[in-house]
């Protein structure tokens, strides 16, 4: 029970990977908040995890579109009011946006993409951080993805947005730096969610022919594991990852379920961040 008695704020959580964290959280003994834009869907999955939750663990729901900030202060009023404490914020709500070429896609939804993957993470971060602020003490997990450390030919306001996501991310880990407030961002693989049958709907032109293969390919096998993700950003809202801040965590690839051992190291390097790469990281001198 990582989370026994701790009240997380989920955005995105009516299906996917946001409804897994949720899950997750309940298991562990959270209190919980969950958003979403549909609100039929919302409400079932809000039933769904009640039903998980013991008789004193509250389970809330309240549609909210995060790249509205009205929506997004009614959001924690409801958290505030209604949780017994607030400790942990995840960050999952986001959409892949209009795909193809720059130059064709429609820019308004590009711009759409840039508000509810960044601002509404940047939104939601706003409104909770002075509740951890007079507390001493909060948990944020922003979700980030592959466009955020590599390109990302065809989906470029997604990949922007997430880059936009994990350099907040850092910059936002120094602000709080010594408040007890830690700020990370999870990577949670490729995962067999709406993302990527969104991704297979669209003719194989528009999304790259690579792209679609690819996406057909993890169709097939099934795609990373929703609940390694899951236990990862429950690890990092919980007391056992204090002092990790400011890092880009891939669920996949890192060993995230030592790295409770190794804060002072991470303080005193530049692992797991973004960083520019020069002759000299490759080898070469061109001096």
């Amino acid at each position: 029970m990582q989370l026994k008695n701790r009240g997380v704020v989920i955005t995105g959580a009516s299906q996917g990977l946001g409804r897994a964290i949720a899950e997750a959280c309940v298991r562990e003994g959270a209190h919980v908040v969950i958003c979403a834009r549909g609100k039929a869907l919302l409400e079932q999955t809000c039933a769904e995890l009640s039903g998980l939750a013991d008789g004193e663990q509250r389970v809330i729901c309240q549609a909210a579109d995060v790249s509205k900030p009205e929506d997004v202060h009614r959001l924690f009023e409801i958290a505030r009011d209604r949780l017994p404490t607030l400790e942990g914020l995840v960050n999952n709500a986001g959409v892949y946006g209009p795909k193809g070429p720059i130059e064709d896609v429609e820019h308004e939804e590009w711009w759409k993409t840039i508000e509810v993957n960044f601002r509404g993470t940047v939104n939601t971060c706003i409104e909770v951080l002075p509740i951890f602020r007079r507390q001493h003490y909060g948990k944020i997990v922003n979700l980030s993805g592959g466009g955020a450390t590599a390109p990302l030919p065809r989906f470029s306001a997604y990949a922007a947005s997430k880059a936009a996501v994990v350099r907040f991310t850092e910059t936002l880990a120094e602000e709080t730096a010594d408040v007890g407030i830690d700020v990370n961002a999870m990577a949670p693989g490729a995962l067999n969610t709406r993302l990527l049958d969104e991704v297979l709907s669209e003719e194989p032109g528009r999304v790259g022919a690579d792209f679609y293969q690819r996406a057909l390919k993890q169709k097939t096998d099934g795609g990373a594991s929703l609940e390694n993700a899951a236990q990862l950003c429950t690890f990092l809202l919980s007391s056992e990852s204090d002092g990790i801040s400011g890092r880009l965590i891939s669920a996949v690839w890192d060993p995230w379920r030592k790295l409770a051992g190794r804060v002072e190291e991470l303080r005193k390097s530049d692992v797991y961040t973004l960083r520019r790469i020069v002759p000299a990281d490759r080898g070469v001198n061109w001096d």
